[in-house]
């Protein structure tokens, strides 16, 4: 049962499967929003600038059937007169059109935002499928947009039925009226076509619009089981990244390792601990330079063995500088005085290696102040 559920797309899409979506061309669209926008345009257009408009084009139409007897009879000044007034009536018509050319292109962003991708364009073989043709067709998307489109068709025409009976009588006067009454009446009748019409594709839009969204949401829904892929995927399969860790680990282990034959000193607990410290004139104080507990105590102790860097064994010490300092620090102020006791050692050693003479006594004690040895209980 388990396993049917995580099968299931029950869960909301990912911001990532968003994205995906998004590279692909898949973003929620309502063609009944943008033809909307379009209508209220162009109405809004007509409604501002549409006196001008058809006062010049009806002063273009007048120019047109005004031809004097030389037009009428000469192939090339019609030619040239059907170009200046075909030019006229288009120069007329270019603040609308260009209006309605930025509302094609704008309506769209408002639904999926700006989108420009090339696997839209790509050719899909699936498509040219009959059998996958007739299995989208049949599918749910498929009812629903054939119920989508009745609904339409159905609204439209309630509009439409309800503005000719509403119209009736005006349409059946317009036939005793003089022209100019008649045009002014017809007028009047298309835009209040129009204005009901565009109200229609509003309410139309209000539907389809959250059903686009829901729709889109819907197709975008995931798995359990493709979430715990993704987050897999983008986390890291979680033995990758142990193993990853772990060659971390040994890559600093083994740097940590080529710097025991370059220490002064290992100071050690003497099996639990062993810390390994450098100092150079240009150091304010002795840095710690290796670290280690048990089994990496002991190989810091054999490499130091084999490279003759003394060891000395102060457990209070070694046990302070394990817990109180991280590889490359300067050994803590409050050590100060416990590690300039071993540095002199050291420095007497060496010299005795070279020089000569007698043997240094190596420290029996190394006390560290109160509060530093973790092995100390308050």
């Amino acid at each position: 049962m388990s396993d049917d559920n995580d099968l299931e797309r029950t869960e909301s899409p990912s911001q990532r499967r968003i994205e995906q979506a998004r590279e692909e061309g898949q973003v929620a669209r309502s063609r009944e929003l943008a033809t909307f926008l379009l209508l209220l345009a162009s109405g809004g257009a007509f409604y501002g600038m549409g006196g001008a408009f058809v006062e010049k084009l009806g002063g273009t139409l007048r120019t047109a059937l005004s031809i004097s007897p030389q037009d009428a009879f000469d192939s090339n000044r019609l030619a040239q007169r059907l170009y200046l007034l075909s030019h006229d009536a288009l120069w007329y018509s270019l603040p609308i059109l260009s209006l309605l050319f930025v509302i094609s292109l704008a309506a769209p962003l408002l639904l999926g935002g700006w989108l420009f991708s090339v696997k839209a364009f790509s050719p899909q073989v699936s498509r040219l499928n009959p059998l996958s043709g007739l299995k989208r067709l049949f599918s749910t998307h498929g009812l629903g947009e054939l119920a989508k489109a009745v609904g339409k068709t159905i609204i439209v025409g309630a509009v439409a039925t309800w503005v000719i009976w509403d119209a009736r009588n005006a349409l059946a006067g317009l036939g005793g009226q003089t022209i100019v009454d008649g045009l002014n009446s017809a007028g009047h009748l298309l835009a209040f076509a129009f204005l009901s019409f565009t109200g229609g594709m509003a309410i139309i839009a209000a539907i389809d619009v959250p059903l686009q969204l829901w729709q889109h949401h819907s197709k975008l829904k995931m798995t359990r089981q493709e979430l715990r892929d993704e987050a897999r995927e983008s986390e890291g399969d979680p033995h990758v990244k142990g193993r990853i860790r772990s060659l971390q680990r040994e890559a600093a282990r083994k740097r940590m390792m080529s710097e025991v034959p370059k220490a002064d000193v290992i100071v050690t607990n003497p099996t639990h601990y062993s810390v390994a410290l450098s100092y150079t004139e240009s150091m304010r104080a002795p840095k710690v330079v290796a670290k280690g507990s048990a089994l990496v105590a002991l190989r810091i102790r054999e490499i130091a063995r084999e490279h003759n860097v003394p060891i000395l064994e102060a457990p209070p010490l070694a046990r302070a500088l394990y817990r109180h300092t991280d590889l490359g620090d300067e050994v803590p102020a409050t050590l100060y005085e416990a590690v300039a006791q071993v540095m002199a050692y050291v420095f007497q050693l060496r010299r005795y290696r070279t020089h000569g003479g007698a043997a240094p006594v190596m420290p029996a004690a190394v006390p560290v102040p109160e509060g530093m040895d973790p092995g100390v209980s308050a």
